[in-house]
């Protein structure tokens, strides 16, 4: 006797009216996910730029206050942007996740938004005392 292997993971959704009868929607909400990825690494890869060139010019300075003011005033700049480009990176994977059919996208779509938001929970946290310290 044949037993059925497939797992919790391995589901995926049939007959979806999206995909059968509207293809053209989800071939523009594709793009647009990737369009927005696309952004998103846009904001990160500005972000460091503006990062290094303004943590360059802070390790000129002679003052050792006036550079670790610097570097963390960089370093707020930095965080703002990396916490611009995760949240529209969510944004593109909810997209993404939305059209798949497979029940182990949504659990992906699931680990990575956790990640994601601890990742920027965190990094505000940090952001918010790195401006205290800035403000003293």
């Amino acid at each position: 006797m044949e037993q059925n292997s497939s797992s919790f993971f391995d589901y995926v959704r049939e007959d979806a009216i999206l995909q059968d009868e509207i293809y053209w929607l989800v071939y523009v909400l594709e793009w647009a996910a990737t369009a927005i990825d696309i952004f998103a690494s846009l904001i990160l890869l500005l972000g460091a730029i503006r990062f290094i060139w303004g943590f360059v010019k802070a390790e000129f300075s002679r003052d050792a206050d006036t550079r670790v003011k610097g570097v963390n005033r960089e370093r707020v700049e930095l965080g703002r942007y990396i916490l611009a480009g995760l949240e529209l990176l969510i944004v593109s994977d909810i997209i993404l996740t939305a059209l798949s059919l497979a029940m182990a996208d949504l659990v992906f779509l699931g680990l990575l938004v956790v990640i994601r938001s601890l990742v920027s929970f965190f990094l505000d946290r940090e952001l918010e005392q790195v401006k205290k310290e800035l403000k003293t």
